[in-house]
């Protein structure tokens, strides 16, 4: 590598630590990380320089980013499941996540952690609203523990998708060595 190649390398190798951090708070930093190192990948060939990584690589971790949404789209619907909620439940905790993560961007105003702890809240609130709704809800104490259930499987899907982040950033910061 030259001078100009590593500087810029360590820079993106920086900002890719701040994605990781952000992808812990809910944030989509695990795919800002892919969607940047595409553009480095890109801009290889404008300026004749060989591959940084490889469009292999950069296949592998698209593939891994995808592994990891969809261990924070299911983990709630799943924690819902354990907790005992119906499958009812498992679908509400899924939306209420999504829906409570849009929602408390803009309504919880602490900056990054408005979004996780609207998802949080969300998959709360739609394993209870779910079990509610059915045809025969289950006494308070089973849908406390499937709400709880949905909270709990949400925070692992979130350190989850965190941890297939870093796997994604220390392919990124070896592969060019290698």
């Amino acid at each position: 590598m030259d001078w100009i190649t590593l500087i810029i390398f360590s820079l993106y190798m920086l900002f890719g630590a701040l994605c990781v951090f952000v992808t812990l708070v809910g944030l989509p930093g695990g795919w800002i990380l892919v969607i940047g190192a595409v553009g480095i990948e890109l801009s290889d060939t404008l300026w004749g320089g060989t591959d940084t990584w490889g469009w292999l690589t950069i296949g592998v971790c698209v593939g891994l980013m995808v592994v990891g949404e969809i261990i924070e789209l299911v983990a709630s619907g799943l924690g819902s499941k354990v907790g005992g909620g119906s499958n009812r439940a498992m679908f509400g905790a899924i939306v209420g996540s999504i829906i409570g993560a849009i929602l408390g961007t803009p309504l919880i105003p602490i900056p990054l952690i408005g979004t996780l702890i609207g998802a949080i809240l969300g998959a709360f609130g739609g394993t209870v609203l779910a079990e509610l709704t059915h045809k025969e809800p289950p006494d308070m104490g089973q849908i406390a523990k499937s709400a709880t259930g949905a909270t709990i499987g949400r925070i692992l899907g979130v350190l989850g998708k965190t941890g297939v982040a870093s796997i994604v950033w220390c392919v990124l910061l070896i592969s060019p060595f290698t």
